[in-house]
């Protein structure tokens, strides 16, 4: 039985609102996240994802809706609820004029925490972020993905329940990427809620138990990406390119029919299947045109909710 300081639900969301200006940021979002579980919550720029996070860290108080964290209402204990928290922003913010360890040991002052405690816990922290031996190196000769390292350490020092993560891995190259999702799910298996944003759909893909898309405020599709996956979209995709004068209009007005749906976008069709093979005998046949076959993915799912156009 979960206790009362350890609830089953991590947070719950009920009809969450914000307006900024005649703008409603967020508009009537509900979700809960069970305790020991990765929860992402994807959307594309200015869907209301980071406004979402900061309400339900007490950050920013709602026009309407209930928040629950960690079994506290929010805002009213927000600062009782975020004792148990740990935060990774999207952009770091380590003190520059500090060392790695020291950012660490100040960082730790804020939770209250005395410095032996903090100090005790540091070699753990550089070791879990894959920084041992750079406790006493200056934030400006480490690189992007140290820095991003630390920023997920510094958010561990008050061995927090629940950890926000707001696009913890963009910037970074796939080594550093690798490295820490490992740590991420380490921290899953250690029995810690993760709540998460990304533009990575792979990174959902792989993390997350259940996510929730937005879109201008709103959840327009919530579940496992599994499911999302299964019931969303087609299950293969063929991406069909014009890569010598094969003259891509033509072969997509001929070969429409023999997907379940088609987009075009810029230079590339992309066709969705449930029965490729009679697509791919035409491809085989066709000169100039080059194809991609693979299963779908979240991010298709992800474009057909929201769309291909760019979003500033």
């Amino acid at each position: 039985m979960p206790s009362p300081s350890h609830p089953a639900v991590a947070l719950a969301v009920s009809n969450l609102s914000k307006r900024f200006g005649g703008s409603e940021v967020v508009a009537g979002l509900s979700f809960s996240v069970g305790a020991g579980s990765c929860f992402g919550l994807l959307g594309p720029n200015g869907a209301g994802k980071t406004t979402t996070l900061r309400l339900c860290l007490g950050l920013t108080a709602p026009d309407a809706g209930e928040i629950t964290l960690g079994g506290h209402p929010i805002p009213a204990a927000a600062s009782t609820a975020r004792a148990r928290v740990g935060v990774v922003p999207q952009f770091d913010n380590l003190d520059p004029d500090f060392t790695a360890a020291e950012n660490l040991l100040v960082f730790g002052r804020y939770f209250g925490l005395g410095e032996a405690a903090v100090r005790a816990r540091i070699p753990e922290l550089l070791d879990f972020a894959g920084l041992a031996g750079k406790a006493a190196a200056r934030i400006s000769t480490l690189s992007g993905g140290m820095k991003r390292r630390l920023t997920l350490a510094r958010a561990l020092v008050n061995d927090p329940d629940i950890l926000f993560l707001d696009e913890p891995t963009t910037g970074l190259d796939p080594q550093a990427r690798h490295l820490i999702w490992e740590r991420l799910k380490r921290l899953k298996a250690a029995g810690k809620t993760l709540i998460l944003t990304t533009h990575f759909m792979d990174e959902a893909e792989r993390l997350c138990d259940r996510l929730i898309i937005v879109d201008r405020g709103r959840a327009i599709a919530e579940g496992s990406p599994r499911e999302l996956i299964g019931t969303r979209i087609e299950p293969q995709v063929i991406e069909v390119y014009d890569e010598a004068g094969g003259d891509l209009a033509s072969f997509v007005d001929a070969h429409r029919g023999l997907a379940g749906r088609v987009e075009v976008s810029g230079e590339t069709a992309f066709f969705y299947c449930r029965e490729p093979q009679l697509l791919l005998a035409a491809l085989a046949e066709r000169r100039g045109l080059r194809y991609v076959h693979r299963a779908s993915n979240l991010e298709d799912v992800f474009i057909q909710l929201t769309g291909r156009e760019l979003r500033d």
